[in-house]
């Protein structure tokens, strides 16, 4: 809830918010307000009520309060909602090219993926799902993927072999552990922490805000730090509204949108490194975790061992091999 001011002070910026606004902007978002989306998201509203001198009045719904994320694609179809940032598996029927973030090891770093968002493949990608009916704005980040086993540290590829893995709904997931040896179990999220405690599965991969938030570090023996996958979100906009509003409010959007962007980069970086040493804190006074950085020359061997499935996802109505070698030759 917002912080209750006097009742004068706020009747009165409500009159003029009701007065000033010539369009409404429903963002709607299923985590809560203090994670890196969240926050960016409010960052967002702040910024394009300034930048439009509050032509737009943004109106930040978190925590699913309106619709989850495999409503809401819908919902901006029919402009029932103007803004939202699912995940990318939520538009994998519509663009399953976007499943070029799921390809193992396949960005050298951070910045090397942001490059690539920010530059050639990224507008592609964005192109792509523009031309489905919803307009692509901009790339946010959810974390690098890790991996957690209870059975054997993960340091070699063949240290994968025979380990059953929990794997999201993906030919590309399904495809990597195959080609380490590794045994791809689909299982949904709200059953990784049981089947992990109780054996049903032996590894898995996680950004660390999932490794933390449900304490799968506390029922894995072995965390390798291998940054080999990226889960993220797409910020998209109803293409109703987008057309509705004219250049100058446009262009407000713009850059009220790049400069969120760069605030939720840095809001992931921070919790992850925050979570991070949360991990590394229990796995000192317990030590029932060992934490695992890969050498380089372990982590060439990991891309060397899974970069051979790239050719299977060539097709472009895969992914495609110009985004692909896109990102790898991106600079």
């Amino acid at each position: 809830m917002k912080k209750l001011i006097s009742t004068a002070v706020a009747a009165a910026v409500m009159a003029t918010s009701a007065m000033a606004a010539e369009y409404t902007l429903k963002f709607s978002h299923v985590v809560s307000e203090n994670t890196p989306k969240g926050k960016a998201a409010k960052y967002f509203e702040q910024r394009l009520e300034e930048l439009s001198g509050g032509k737009i009045d943004v109106q930040v719904y978190p925590s699913s309060q309106l619709y989850n994320d495999n409503a809401v694609v819908k919902a901006l179809r029919l402009n029932s909602v103007q803004m939202a940032a699912p995940s990318f598996s939520k538009f994998g029927k519509i663009v399953p090219q976007l499943a070029l973030f799921d390809l193992p090891f396949l960005f050298n770093d951070i910045d090397h993926l942001h490059r690539v968002q920010d530059g050639e493949v990224g507008t592609k990608l964005k192109d792509m799902v523009t031309e489905k009916g919803i307009v692509a704005l901009d790339f946010w980040d959810n974390g690098f993927k890790q991996f957690t086993s209870s059975k054997k540290a993960l340091v070699m590829p063949s240290d994968a072999e025979g380990q059953k893995f929990r794997i999201m709904s993906s030919k590309v997931l399904e495809a990597q552990m195959k080609a380490v040896g590794g045994n791809p179990q689909m299982m949904p999220f709200s059953e990784v922490y049981s089947g992990l405690q109780q054996g049903v599965i032996d590894a898995a991969e996680n950004p660390i805000s999932n490794i933390y938030t449900k304490k799968f570090h506390e029922v894995q023996s072995y965390l390798t730090i291998s940054d080999h996958g990226y889960l993220g979100y797409l910020v998209v906009m109803s293409k109703k509204f987008w057309k509705s509003l004219p250049a100058d409010l446009q262009a407000n959007v713009k850059q009220a949108m790049k400069e969120a962007t760069a605030k939720e980069r840095e809001y992931a970086q921070q919790l992850n490194d925050s979570q991070f040493a949360e991990i590394k804190e229990y796995a000192e006074k317990t030590g029932k975790l060992e934490i695992i950085n890969l050498t380089a020359d372990q982590r060439a061997a990991w891309k060397k061992a899974v970069s051979k499935i790239y050719p299977e996802f060539y097709d472009e109505d895969k992914i495609g091999k110009d985004l692909i070698e896109g990102a790898i030759n991106t600079k």
